[in-house]
């Protein structure tokens, strides 16, 4: 089928920052890559700033830049609303973009507490109705290592799960001077570490195992309770220092978790423990995922993102060994598209594959993963944690989705 006569995906995309370029590069490239059932089209793209939005709207790829996101959501020649904001904008966003039978795919976390999760989750149930579709973008899913993982647990090739391991470690704020961006504070983020990596690795392990965490005990812990402010008229509570040395390094409360930690029992019988942390010195982007199971192990290592490691269990004693899985075959998960076996994709990709699969559910009129639903899941379980920590680690049951 030839471009002209295939079904158009009209996309305006909300947010241009990091989590922007990377879907615009998506969107940029899946048309190129698969053969798809719809061609998408990139509308436009809104942010508050004229000059930075019309600058990034070039950049990026997107025909026209707007100030005013209901603009998008108000539009008839948009029909799928990407939301790439912080996350105390994503219940607004995404309601607004529902009611007016708009697809949408979010950022994760899904929103900032189960309240505005639950709420948009319900919007979801109701939209899919009259065929609106939803999906919550965790990129992880789309690693294809991690989709061979998956595929090997579901084969059986690693027995009953028993244990579970997982963490995310990253290093980019363990110098105190660093300033009070928003993601180190509660009101626009909604958590720290815990929501903004932590929540990969809850998803990551949920998807690949197909168990779900039912209990945790948690610890967290914020290192540098205050920040210098990005600028004064940041709106934040200042130090009280008066003179012009106190104005010059005035600072704020951070109001976010710097690390979080914690075990937890899955619905399936496994064990697991979680660790994500923005203060492990030297870590860049250090996601790991290990599953144990009676009949073998794998692992994941996100700096080592074209390998999977496979354990089997189940040949003699004097041939068992980690091996080390190259996954660029073309029968492996996204990879018939790309390059020659041995050719190594990144990380942008995840991407490209997670528009791919949201462009083939639209079109098929089917419910993509991660939903709504599997979103609030992962924020219930955040929700746990963070009322376990404030209990003192005491065990808590996270709530039915």
């Amino acid at each position: 089928m030839s471009t002209a006569d295939k079904a158009q995906l009209r996309v305006g995309m909300v947010g241009y920052a990091f989590m922007g370029a990377a879907h615009s590069q998506a969107w940029r490239t899946v048309n190129r890559v698969f053969d798809l059932p719809a061609q998408v089209t990139m509308v436009a793209v809104a942010g508050r700033d004229r000059g930075k939005v019309t600058e990034a709207a070039e950049r990026l790829g997107w025909a026209e830049a707007v100030t005013d996101w209901r603009e998008l959501v108000s539009r008839d020649d948009i029909d799928l609303i990407d939301i790439c904001t912080p996350g105390d904008s994503h219940e607004t966003i995404a309601l607004a973009a529902l009611a007016a039978g708009k697809h949408v795919l979010c950022e994760k976390p899904l929103a900032n507490n189960v309240a505005e999760a639950r709420a948009m989750a319900q919007a979801a149930a109701t939209a899919r109705a009259s065929g609106v579709r939803t999906m919550c973008g965790f990129n992880y899913r789309r690693v294809p290592a991690v989709a061979l993982l998956r595929r090997l647990v579901e084969e059986g090739r690693l027995g009953d799960i028993r244990h579970v391991r997982a963490t995310y470690l990253q290093d980019w704020i363990t110098d105190p001077q660093f300033p009070l961006v928003w993601r180190l504070q509660k009101d626009l983020a909604g958590s720290g570490a815990l929501g903004d990596i932590g929540a990969h690795i809850v998803d990551l392990t949920q998807y690949v195992t197909g168990q779900r965490i039912a209990g945790v005990s948690a610890l967290t812990e914020t290192f540098v309770k205050r920040r210098p402010l990005p600028s004064a008229s940041a709106g934040l509570s200042a130090s009280p220092a008066g003179d012009e040395a106190g104005a010059q390094t005035a600072t704020g409360e951070v109001t976010v978790d710097d690390a979080a930690l914690f075990l937890a029992r899955l619905d399936g019988g496994a064990v697991a423990t979680y660790e994500a942390t923005r203060f492990a010195t030297g870590r860049k982007n250090g996601l790991r995922v290990e599953i144990n199971g009676s009949l073998g192990s794998a692992a994941f290592d996100l700096e080592r993102l074209n390998e999977l490691e496979f354990y089997d269990a189940t040949v003699p004693a004097t041939r068992q060994g980690f091996t080390r899985i190259l996954v660029t075959e073309p029968d492996h998960p996204y990879l018939s598209a790309w390059w020659p076996p041995g050719h190594i994709i990144g990380y942008e990709h995840s991407f490209t594959h997670e528009m791919r699969d949201l462009i083939e559910a639209v079109a098929g009129g089917t419910d993509p993963r991660p939903s709504f639903d599997d979103a609030l899941q992962v924020q219930l379980v955040l929700d746990a944690v963070e009322r376990s920590a404030a209990a003192g680690s005491a065990w808590t049951t996270v709530d039915p989705a």
